[in-house]
């Protein structure tokens, strides 16, 4: 009997496929459960931005309606593309200016 049970394709083929659905579920579970597990969110205060250099606005002072509005007067039909400067080229100031305001904050802690 043990022959026959195991000689048949149903269950050479059916029983490792059903292992291997049902157990990549539950391994799939466990890894997606690790994005959520290991996820970094938190909220950085407007003071703690100003600290870094950040100017952050009040969330009254920016609104769907006046973004709008600053869209609106930009003229969209003449505008020329200009590449901004890359990192690793002289003469960048924001790159500049990003490495002191680092500088600055490894140093006052």
């Amino acid at each position: 009997m043990g022959i026959r049970f195991f000689g048949r394709k149903s269950t050479r083929f059916g029983v490792p496929f059903i292992l291997l659905v049902v157990g990549g579920s539950f391994g799939l579970r466990e890894f997606a459960q690790l994005r959520y597990d290991f996820r970094t969110r938190r909220t950085i205060s407007k003071e703690d931005a100003e600290k870094m250099g950040i100017k952050m606005k009040d969330a009254q002072e920016v609104t769907l309606e006046s973004e709008y509005e600053k869209i609106a007067q930009i003229d969209t039909s003449n505008w020329e593309n200009v590449r901004g400067p890359r990192p690793w080229e002289e003469g960048n100031k924001l790159y500049e200016e990003a490495v002191e305001r680092v500088k600055k904050m490894e140093t006052g802690k």
